[in-house]
């Protein structure tokens, strides 16, 4: 089998289950550490004639992160395609355990039984708090309704105080930001690098904390990790 991934948690958890079978990922595509595969460019604009010389039994993509044209691109071509698309932990684990099966692995792998596992009980929050969750600035963007990354808040005593927002990633101006007075202020580290002097700034007198953006928003081998160390982020205002 051979199988080109253009979502950068996926290309892991394929990595992780069978890496044999992966021959192509994208350039954004930075764990594990080492990945030796052939690199088709990005996750927005792959480079398609270098995904299909790779002679592919399957692609994998995801509904946010890649576009509607390539999926239609690369079955026009007769490849057939994976699209992902969970909006929480759940749908998450129970799409990459369709995943796994997919490629081939006769049983789930450990890191997914682990996942699986960590969510299932993950760490009490001390209270529960309403959160601004930005995740890129110049202009702000926010996590809005229906996220992964909202979900994976809420089952860490995060509200997301922009939950209700008909859009799922709106961008207010910073005053209405401010206005909304959240309890708190999470920072990942991408797709926007937020780091201690860029962003807490702009939310004085509120509490920000810095989270890591892979654990936040990837859904493969890092759920199984995610919820202790988010926790332990998310108790440590900067």
């Amino acid at each position: 089998m051979r199988v080109v991934s253009l979502v950068p948690s996926l290309t892991e958890a394929v990595a992780a289950t069978r890496p044999e079978v992966l021959v192509g990922a994208t350039d954004w595509c930075t764990h594990p550490d080492g990945l030796d595969v052939t690199r088709v460019g990005g996750t927005k604009y792959p480079d398609l004639d270098r995904v299909l010389a790779l002679a592919p039994d399957l692609v994998l993509l995801n509904e946010e992160e890649n576009r509607l044209a390539d999926a239609e691109a690369l079955r026009a071509a007769g490849v057939p395609v994976r699209v992902t698309f969970p909006r929480t932990v759940p749908e998450a684990l129970d799409q990459l355990g369709e995943l796994v099966a997919a490629i081939g692995a006769p049983d789930e792998p450990p890191w997914l039984r682990a996942a699986r596992r960590a969510w299932a009980a993950p760490p009490a929050p001390a209270r529960v708090r309403t959160a601004v969750v930005p995740v890129w600035r110049r202009p702000w963007v926010v996590l809005g309704r229906d996220t992964f990354a909202g979900d994976v808040l809420r089952r860490l005593g995060v509200v997301n105080g922009w939950a209700g927002d008909p859009e799922r990633y709106p961008r207010p101006a910073l005053d209405v930001l401010r206005a909304r007075a959240p309890e708190l202020v999470v920072l990942p580290d991408e797709p926007y690098r937020f780091t201690a002097d860029d962003g807490p700034e702009a939310f004085p007198g509120v509490p920000s904390v810095l989270v890591s953006g892979r654990h936040l928003t990837w859904y493969g081998p890092s759920l199984a990790e995610a919820p202790a160390l988010l926790a332990a982020q998310l108790a440590a205002p900067v």
